[in-house]
């Protein structure tokens, strides 16, 4: 397997994303949409920034549970209820990222959203990797 980022020179430099990520492997692992929820299944965390790091350290189990790891990711979306308040924390908030899941960006997008399914969630990550 093999992932090539691809970061063309004539688009904006990217932080903490990469423009194109294109893909070499034999098995997909699509990852569901993980919020804060801890095993009791209730949201925790008060800020953006806990949420974020409960929300990502979810999705990250889920991928190593269908055995995988960061460098895997290709593609991750999140959805924020603020999409100013997350702009306004993303040098913390890749300081997060960078702690659990390394350098190696995937594609991303932010994307905002009126609210979640579960009410009190402030930010929720999906997306899919592609393993050997």
């Amino acid at each position: 397997m093999s992932l090539e980022r691809v970061n063309p020179s004539e688009l904006s430099p990217p932080t903490g994303f990469s423009h194109a990520v294109t893909a070499t492997g034999s098995r997909l692992v699509f990852l569901a949409g993980q919020t804060a929820l801890d095993g009791n299944g209730r949201v925790v965390g008060e800020t953006l920034l806990e949420q974020f790091e409960t929300a990502l350290g979810n999705l990250l189990a889920a991928l190593k549970a269908a055995g995988g790891t960061p460098a895997d990711l290709a593609r991750v979306t999140v959805y924020a209820t603020d999409v100013a308040d997350y702009r306004a924390r993303a040098p913390e908030l890749g300081r997060v990222w960078r702690r659990l899941a390394g350098r190696d960006y995937p594609a991303m997008a932010v994307v905002g959203a009126v609210r979640l399914w579960d009410e009190q969630a402030m930010v929720e990550l999906d997306g899919f990797a592609v393993l050997d």
